[in-house]
């Protein structure tokens, strides 16, 4: 295909599936969950109506009670959730949409009123500095996690591959795995929170194991091309940091790159138009290291979106707060017409404001 001939309305071959267009709505916790963190007819309307996204990427979901971190996120690890989300599935092929799940641990994240008294847990007894997390009671200080003990670790493997197989019976058409953003899997890869000393800690082949171990897992359900895997390199969201993001991430887009994923999903730092930081962590770097499918999320407008494909940095372009004020929005992109304006204080929690009544063009 001739490079400038693509846009953000070309179709694109993804895996098995063919997406109508390469505009992405990106995973975005919007805490509306029923009665067991439980998927409601409210969010099958929501994801239906953004259903001509290309491709559209649930809210984290969390694999198990223990991966669970903020209200009212929904799960994946109940007859109950599976039953539910397969009504949101439902709606959205129903609009000819195709929908992955995002499957979530937030590891340190947490709060023990979220589970059942216990510490959160992590690679390494690290606490995210000064934060708080919003609790069924209200904000309170994230404490310290307790360190996994390597028997655990497989056990949240299995967890995960256990969340993969449920998405498949909800009716999703593939899973991505939220590597980033501070949550379980980053924190095993970045330095500044994993200082284990075992075969998950210390050089980054062991760094790296868990995030590998859980994209096999998952591999062992769907196959390789319905599995994505997000990543934030340099992100610093949660009290992140790595010594060498270039080297650990580099590490890991070259060996995802032999995987033949569905996709990988990089958040680039946000960066001023005409900034060249160093060390470059954009697509413009790891982009040579990583052959297949990619995705880039970070602040992209029509203009820019267009731009990354056309310079064949990227291949599919995620759109966050547009999706959320614009369920119309690859229409409004198209015809070139204003956005609505974005509410902020409905992002999380509530009902269908600032949800479900975001008006269409029409």
């Amino acid at each position: 295909m001739n490079q400038n001939a693509v846009d953000l309305f070309s179709s694109y071959q993804l895996g098995t599936t063919t997406l109508r267009n390469r505009m992405v709505m990106a995973p975005m916790t919007r805490s509306r969950a029923g009665e067991g963190n439980t998927p409601t007819p409210l969010m099958a309307t929501y994801y239906e109506q953004r259903a001509t996204a290309g491709l559209i990427i649930t809210e984290a979901t969390q694999i198990s009670p223990g991966g669970q971190g903020y209200i009212q996120t929904p799960g994946i690890h109940s007859p109950e959730q599976i039953a539910a989300w397969k009504k949101v599935t439902e709606a959205v092929h129903k609009k000819g949409g195709v929908i992955y799940l995002q499957l979530w641990h937030v590891g340190r994240i947490s709060h023990p009123d979220f589970l059942q008294g216990n510490l959160p847990v992590a690679p390494s007894a690290i606490a995210p500095r000064g934060m708080t997390t919003y609790t069924p009671t209200g904000p309170k200080e994230i404490p310290t996690p307790r360190a996994l003990e390597l028997s655990e670790i497989s056990q949240i493997v299995e967890q995960y591959k256990t969340a993969a197989r449920n998405a498949k019976e909800a009716g999703f058409d593939g899973v991505e795995i939220h590597g980033a953003n501070g949550y379980l899997i980053d924190q095993f890869l970045e330095d500044s929170t994993n200082q284990r000393t075992d075969l998950y800690g210390g050089s980054l082949e062991n760094r790296a194991r868990f995030l590998f171990e859980v994209i096999e897992a998952a591999t062992s359900v769907w196959g390789s091309q319905n599995i994505g895997i997000r990543l934030s390199p340099g992100g610093t969201f949660n009290d992140m940091n790595d010594s060498n993001p270039q080297k650990t991430f580099g590490y890991v887009l070259q060996k995802l790159s032999k995987l033949n994923l569905s996709y990988v999903h990089l958040i680039e730092p946000a960066i001023q138009e005409g900034e060249h930081p160093t060390p470059d962590l954009s697509a413009r770097f790891f982009r040579p290291l990583y052959s297949g499918t990619l995705i880039v999320a970070g602040d992209y407008n029509r203009e820019k979106g267009n731009n990354v494909l056309k310079s064949g940095l990227a291949d599919l372009v995620a759109f966050g707060r547009p999706f959320l004020a614009n369920p119309d929005l690859v229409e409004r992109f198209k015809k070139g017409v204003h956005l609505n304006p974005i509410d902020t204080t409905t992002f999380y929690g509530g009902g269908v404001k600032g949800y479900t009544d975001y008006p269409s063009m029409d």
